[in-house]
């Protein structure tokens, strides 16, 4: 493990062994990071936000609590996961809010997906295994496994395989995978691996 003098990780933490936490990140109490997870630069972990293995969390990206990433998420440069839904400093009356006035929501992110550089992935929302979510998107409502998001508000493009390059598609609703030859079928919206092909 190696967490630079500069960085600041809260007692209560929980660091994986081989993980890395560089210049003035910070880690909140009860955040847990995997094993050979990566923090960035200025990045944010907040309170209970949760990291699987081999994690990368770039630079000046702010993971709010109740995030929880699976293992092999990217989260790109100045990503925000947010959680709060409806957003005030202030009470109707206008008395400042307190931790106990409002409910905070999460971000959920499978194994192996993506979030590229500046994009704001809105609580509540579920992004898939492997999912791609394209640069300097805002994310609005779920993303199925596999599915390649772009835009404000981010819409699905296309499908992607474990390797992040777009599949190509054969007959209707057949996929493979340029570089794995992993072949996906497509139904109802939702991308699965043909029978008899690898995970």
């Amino acid at each position: 493990m190696r967490i630079v003098d500069s960085a600041e990780v809260h007692e209560r933490a929980s660091v994986g062994d081989g993980s890395s936490i560089w210049h003035l990140a910070q880690v909140r109490e009860d955040a847990s990071l995997g094993e050979n997870c990566v923090v960035g630069r200025g990045a944010y972990i907040g309170s209970g936000v949760t990291l699987g293995d081999n994690c990368k969390v770039q630079n000046y990206a702010l993971l709010y609590e109740p995030a929880t990433l699976a293992d092999g998420v990217f989260v790109g440069p100045a990503v925000v996961l947010t959680n709060d839904t409806y957003p005030r400093a202030i009470n109707p009356d206008g008395s400042i809010k307190s931790a106990s006035d409002w409910e905070a929501t999460g971000v959920h992110i499978g194994k192996g997906a993506a979030i590229g550089a500046r994009s704001v992935c809105v609580a509540p929302v579920t992004i898939g295994a492997w999912a791609l979510v394209a640069a300097g998107s805002v994310v609005t409502k779920d993303v199925p496994d596999h599915a390649l998001v772009a835009g404000v508000p981010a819409r699905q493009l296309g499908w992607v395989g474990r390797t992040g390059h777009r599949l190509t598609e054969g007959e209707p609703g057949h996929f493979t995978c340029p570089d794995t030859g992993e072949q996906f079928i497509e139904t109802d919206g939702r991308l699965a691996v043909k029978e008899g092909e690898q995970p």
